[in-house]
Parts: C-alpha cells; structure tokens; sequence
C-alpha cells in the first residue's frame, strides 16, 4: 500500500461553533455534489487522499487555515452531511475521532451488507492501515483520529491523524486504495517532518523478520503504485503571511473579482447581483472544485474565501457565505433538472482568474488586504469564536485599491 502523504500540523484544542459547523456542513456536501457531478466518485476519494488539497478545502470552509482542527472538524461535517445522502452519492465516511475511530469495522460491515462489496476486506483495510501508522511506524505520533471514506464500487481512502504529545504537533496520514502494492513492505515514498533522531520503522525491507514474529498479516495483489508523495508542513505562526501564500495567484484572484469585473461575467447568471466579495469567495471555491493538485500548495490562500474562526486571516463573513452556499445549491438543483449553466458558471469563474495569473505581476501588501477584510467584516456579518465584528471607529470603502 502506498500512502498518498503527510501533513505536519500545530496541534490546536477547541470546538467549532454551531453556526460555522452547519454552515462546513452544506458548503462541504456541496461542494462533494458538485465534483461528483463532473468528476467521480474516484475523483473524490482522490482529493481527499491529497493533503494539499485537503488543507485548502477546510481553509475555504472557514476553519483555521494550518491547525490540527481541520481535520476533525472537515471529515466530521462531511460525514454528518454526506452520510444521511450515502445511497444518492455513492459515498460512505466511517470513523472519526476517538471512540468513533473504534466503531469503523462495524460501520463498514453494515455498509458491506447493504452494497454487496466484501467488508471483511474493507475492514482488514481500515485496520491495517492504521496499525502501519501507529504501530509499524513509530514516529512519535499517537493516533487518535481514523476515518476510512469508501466508495460503492469498492474503492476507499483513509484519513487518520496522530499527536506527538511532547512537541504540540499533529501529524495527518492518507491513504488511497488506488495506490496498493503492499501495507507492509516499502509502503511509502517518504514521510517528511522534523527529525528526531532514529525511529523505529518496520516497513523497511530489512525488518522483513522481525514483521513475520509481530504481524500476522499478508499482501495484497498490486496495482497501480504511486509515483509521487505529498508532504505539507505548516508554520506555527497562527497569522497569515506572504510567505504563506503564492502571491501572484492571490493577487490575480482580487483583481478579477474586485477590481476589473469584466462583461463576461454579465452573461452568468449565478453572477446576476452578486457583490465583489461573494465572487471573490466563489472564485476559491471553484478552485477548490475545478483546480489542478499543482493549485493546492498554498493552503492559507483558500483562507481568504471565508475566514476563519478565530479570526485569522479575518473573521469569517457568515452573509457572503450563505450567499456563496445558496449560489452552489441553485447550481446544483438545477443541474440535477439538466440546466447546468449556474455550475458552468462557477467553472468559467476559475477559468477566467487563471488566465488572468499568467500575465500578472503582484504589486500588493497582503496585510493591506487582511485590514480592509477586518474593516470591513461587520458589514458581512462578521464572526469568530470570541463574537461578532464590530464596527470600527472610522470604516474604510468595502472596495480597497490593491494595483
């Protein structure tokens, strides 16, 4: 088995507010509806095997842009909201965070038996990769989060996260069936982190007796092994900085959407009414959709399409995302009657944003652009975990001059 990479994350404690998780909750099923759509079931599983692209998705659903919480609280708003609609989407998302990691095996032979897929092997599967994490690998990081995304035609990921308790680190693993060759032997490609000296690795080659007298586990038949692997390490600052973001890409995102709004986008619907600041978060979302993995390297970009909820980059502005959320859920019922246009739309949005990055030079500060968001964040409705935006003293325009 091949694990499609890593993710080194700042371990953060907390809950997410009621009024943030219903909203990662639909934004999330939306934005899985959508990809599913035009991409696959595979295409989804796939994404979620990218932690790259996993990053983005939480940072564009509002949560803290590089801490451990992305995880628990993206894969526990997508199973609360895709779970209820598993029989419609093909999908299914067992486990979670611990207790719920236990209840995996049970979930899957319940799945099992109303799909016809072998759960004896889907289990062996989600426990396995597991114990490679946990047990073969002994890199300092317990596991204590484990969700296994299957598929109805058999095919699967795994989202597991563990704490390294001495450092305040957390270290996320995913895994893709696409990628089998072996769970035990040379699984992975490289796990990249900061180094602590010798581990214990029983994975390596040369640990072949020493796996025979501990696991009693055998191989699985290859298949296409993966050629690449995915390493994501975020910074502890909590800000967000230039050096966290590829600017160029950012900077062509606002002009677009801030300052040149041009008359293609009269012809689009979806777009008809719509403010700066909605297309600005509906640009990221298409990405998130619609983007190349090559997009996805610069995760605390997707921060700057709804926030975060504790307010870094800004506080997550509730009325452009309902507005975001209630555009996507049109595009998606009308698709569904076979009028697509609204879903084509959002498509074209991201098409135009990255034929405009080719050309462009960025000439901006991105803490001018964080201050007016922040300026501006109560008249958007504003929120965090500490309470609502305020209204400053002396406002600045909505609309800020960035070229």
């Amino acid at each position: 088995m091949k694990r499609s990479g890593t993710a080194d994350l700042p371990l953060h404690y907390g809950k997410v507010p009621p009024w943030l998780y219903e909203r990662m909750s639909v934004l999330g099923l939306s934005i899985v509806e959508v990809i599913l759509m035009d991409y696959g079931k595979d295409e989804v599983l796939r994404r979620l095997a990218d932690p790259f692209w996993f990053q983005s998705f939480g940072a564009v659903m509002g949560m803290d842009w590089h801490s451990s919480g992305i995880t628990t609280s993206v894969m526990g708003a997508l199973k609360r909201s895709i779970n209820p609609n598993s029989q419609s989407l093909g999908l299914y998302i067992c486990g979670g965070k611990g207790k719920f990691s236990r209840e995996t095996p049970s979930e899957l032979l319940q799945i099992a038996d109303k799909t016809g897929l072998n759960g004896t092997e889907l289990v062996r599967a989600s426990k396995l990769s597991a114990k490679v994490d946990n047990t073969a690998i002994q890199d300092g990081y317990q596991l204590y989060l484990h969700n296994f995304i299957l598929s109805d035609n058999g095919n699967w990921s795994v989202v597991q996260q563990g704490m390294h308790e001495s450092d305040g680190t957390a270290r996320r693993y995913h895994w893709h069936s696409e990628n089998i060759k072996s769970f035990i032997e040379e699984p992975h490609t490289g796990i990249n982190g900061i180094s602590r000296g010798q581990i214990l690795n029983l994975t390596d080659s040369e640990a072949a007796e020493n796996r025979k007298g501990i696991l009693d586990i055998s191989h699985t038949d290859s298949a296409e092994i993966m050629s690449d692997f995915s390493r994501l390490i975020l910074p502890n600052h909590h800000d967000v900085q230039a050096s966290d973001v590829d600017l160029r890409r950012l900077g062509a995102l606002l002009y677009v959407t801030r300052e040149q709004q041009p008359q293609d986008f009269e012809d689009l619907l979806m777009l008809e009414g719509v403010g700066p600041r909605t297309m600005q978060s509906l640009a990221l979302v298409s990405e998130v959709i619609h983007g190349a993995p090559s997009r996805f390297k610069d995760p605390a970009r997707f921060s700057f399409a709804h926030g975060g909820k504790d307010g870094h980059p800004f506080p997550v502005p509730t009325k452009v995302y309902d507005e975001s959320i209630d555009i996507i859920k049109k595009g998606i019922e009308k698709s569904k009657l076979g009028n697509s246009d609204k879903l084509k739309a959002l498509n074209k949005l991201h098409d135009i944003v990255t034929k405009t990055e080719k050309d462009f030079t960025p000439n901006f500060d991105i803490q001018e652009v964080i201050e007016e968001e922040r300026q501006n964040s109560w008249r958007f409705g504003g929120k965090t975990v500490f309470g609502d935006a305020q209204k400053p003293a002396n406002p600045k325009p909505i609309q800020l001059s960035l070229f």
